[in-house]
């Protein structure tokens, strides 16, 4: 099995509802995604997918998010804007993107430089 991997940055606000601490208070992050796909066939140029394709299809749903105050997005009114969610979300906006024969394998979200939520669907489902 083949994978690829791009790493894009974005600038965010968000607040943590019903939460003890700071994170309750409106704060931002240079948030960083990662996002892997993988395959098991290369096409006719020895490439699972372009770097390019997968850098556009981030950039697009980065877009959305870019500069927001996440709490605000639809997607995010009834939960948490938490690492975790944000990976699921940008997980399902990635999907309808990508070929058939690719699989997201993870798309992993920082907050800060040490500390990441990860997600990626089961593949028994």
């Amino acid at each position: 099995m083949y994978q690829l991997s791009v790493t894009k940055r974005f600038a965010a606000a968000h607040r943590l509802s019903n939460y003890q601490g700071q994170c309750a208070n409106l704060h931002g992050h240079t948030w960083q995604l990662e996002v892997t796909v993988k395959g098991e066939k290369l096409d006719a140029n020895g490439m699972l997918l372009d770097f390019k394709a997968l850098k556009e299809m981030v950039g697009r749903v980065i877009k959305e998010l870019d500069h927001q105050y996440l709490n605000e997005l639809p997607s995010f009114n009834r939960i948490n804007p938490t690492a975790e969610n944000l990976a699921r979300y940008i997980s399902g906006r990635l999907r309808v993107l990508l070929a058939p024969e690719l699989q997201l394998a993870l798309v992993r979200v920082w907050e800060s430089p040490d500390a990441w939520a990860g997600y990626t669907e089961d593949e028994q489902a």
